[in-house]
């Protein structure tokens, strides 16, 4: 298999941003997005227009957007290390792994998963400002 073929292989070949948008909000709504992604476009009057308008100027929540789109609705494997650290749109899907159903979200998931995710923060913070405090690491 050539590296052509490969990169057909990644869902997100030939697809657009609205069309990404539009089968996210279809299949969870705009309130669920926001709940997992916390992204004011899906919060503040959310439109398909504004929120690919925001995506497109800010490449980081793209990325967020499509990662969950590969991911969550279509349910594919966690990317290994090296594809992790490419783009959502040049990884690329090993050879047989097809898009699954969707992932049952839910509000108390997704407040489960940002307070995980500020406990992380939390530490990284306070282990910063020790060593900011010690500069020899002791």
């Amino acid at each position: 298999m050539n590296n052509k073929d490969l990169y057909r292989s990644n869902p997100l070949t030939g697809v657009k941003l609205d069309q990404v948008i539009n089968e996210l909000v279809e299949q969870y709504g705009w309130e669920l997005l926001h709940a997992y992604l916390q992204l004011n476009c899906f919060k503040n009057n959310p439109s398909t227009e504004s929120t690919v308008k925001f995506l497109k100027k800010t490449v980081w929540a793209q990325e967020k957007v499509e990662n969950f789109y590969l991911y969550r609705l279509k349910n594919l494997p966690k990317p290994d290390d090296v594809q992790y650290e490419l783009p959502p749109r040049d990884r690329i899907i090993p050879e047989g792994h097809v898009p699954g159903t969707p992932c049952e979200l839910s509000f108390s998931d997704a407040k489960r998963i940002q307070e995980k995710k500020a406990a992380k923060d939390r530490a990284r913070t306070r282990k910063q400002r020790s060593s900011a405090q010690n500069p020899w690491g002791n």
